[in-house]
Order: structure tokens, then sequence, then C-alpha cells
């Protein structure tokens, strides 16, 4: 079982963290082509929401491929460094958070 577990979490974590850079990346071409089109046709639409929700989301996925690392921790070290990369994304995720509720209320 440790064996499969040691070959498989290392797997799915990259997967993960690549689903995590495509939301992300995906989410940033669509709303520049959002707000090019709105730049050119006038149309009103809210690109900053729609972004943090893309950057929201991805975040979410990196986080949890982050919590997957924690089974192949060996050492204090490691540790320290997983759970400093866990804060700064926490951190930034209710960040992301904060400013999609500012913009859904100004947009009220």
């Amino acid at each position: 079982m440790g064996g499969f577990i040691e070959w498989f979490v290392p797997e799915a974590i990259h997967i993960i963290e690549i689903i995590g850079i495509l939301v992300i990346t995906m989410g940033c071409l669509k709303t520049f082509i959002r707000f090019l089109r709105s730049f050119f046709t006038k149309d009103k639409c809210n690109i900053r929401l729609e972004l943090g929700m893309s950057l929201a989301l991805g975040l979410e996925f990196k986080m949890g491929a982050e919590i997957l690392k924690t089974v192949l921790i060996r050492d204090m070290q490691e540790i320290w460094i997983l759970g400093s990369i866990i804060v700064i994304r926490a951190v930034l995720s209710l960040l992301i958070h904060f400013e999609m509720k500012e913009e859904s209320n100004i947009d009220e």
C-alpha cells in the first residue's frame, strides 16, 4: 500500500497543479477577451469579478495539491515550507474573495 501511495500521490499532485494552472490561464484569457470586446463595444460586464472567480478557483486547486503533499512529508523542514506555502495561498484566496465581495457590492 505504501508503494502505491508513494507512486500515486505525486502523480495526482502534478495533475491537480496543472488543472489549477489551466483554470487560472483560461480564466485570464477569457476575461482578457471579454475586456477587449467590452472596450470596443462599450458593453458593460464585470471583468474584475470574473477574473477574481477564476483566480480563486485556480488557487483552490493549487491548495488542494499542497494539502496532498502533506502525505509525503518526511521531515520538519518540509512541514515549515509546505505550511508557509499553504498560508500564503490561503491569504491570497481570502484577499481575492474580499475583493470579489467588494466588487459585487459596488455593482449593486
